[in-house]
């Protein structure tokens, strides 16, 4: 995976979740059903979530974050959730545009080899390639959500 190949797989995929969310109204972004009780709202407040940390390891150049990580993923997920859940719509989507716009500047700033060293980021694996770390809690973690979304919005919009 090189960075071209790299960035334009995010840049897709988040444009893809993007134009699904656009697709929402304000009713069915905070409908829960998507995932057990969570909504649209919720999931774009985890995703959220994740770009923060990746924020996080991008600007520290080390593999650094939550203590949420210690957690098993349905635990950590069931902890952003509850500290979520109550945010209103406006204030998510606000914060995903913002943090997704520094996300994009960090990672537009990153050489080849900084996606592929994990000597470049402090306290990561050596085994470990960076670009596989982002890739897991950016396009691989949106992939997973729509399918999520468009299944729910399939289930939920009446056949003709």
């Amino acid at each position: 995976m090189n960075k071209s190949q790299f960035i334009d797989r995010i840049r897709r995929t988040r444009a893809e979740g993007d134009a699904l969310i656009a697709q929402m109204d304000d009713a069915q972004m905070v409908q829960a059903g998507i995932s057990g009780e969570w909504s649209a709202k919720d999931i774009l407040a985890h995703i959220t979530w994740h770009e923060r940390e990746m924020i996080k390891v991008l600007q520290a150049r080390a593999l650094i974050g939550s203590e949420l990580w210690a957690l098993p993923p349905d635990q950590r997920n069931d902890t952003i959730y509850e500290e979520n859940k109550a945010r209103p719509l406006q204030e998510v989507r606000d914060e995903a545009r913002q943090v997704f716009a520094l996300l994009w500047s960090l990672l537009e700033s990153l050489s080849e080899e900084d996606l592929h060293d994990p000597y470049r980021f402090a306290e990561m694996p050596v085994d470990w390639q960076p670009w596989q770390v982002i890739a897991s809690n950016t396009y691989e973690h949106y992939e997973h959500h729509i399918r999520q979304v468009r299944a729910w919005l399939t289930q939920e919009m009446p056949s003709p």
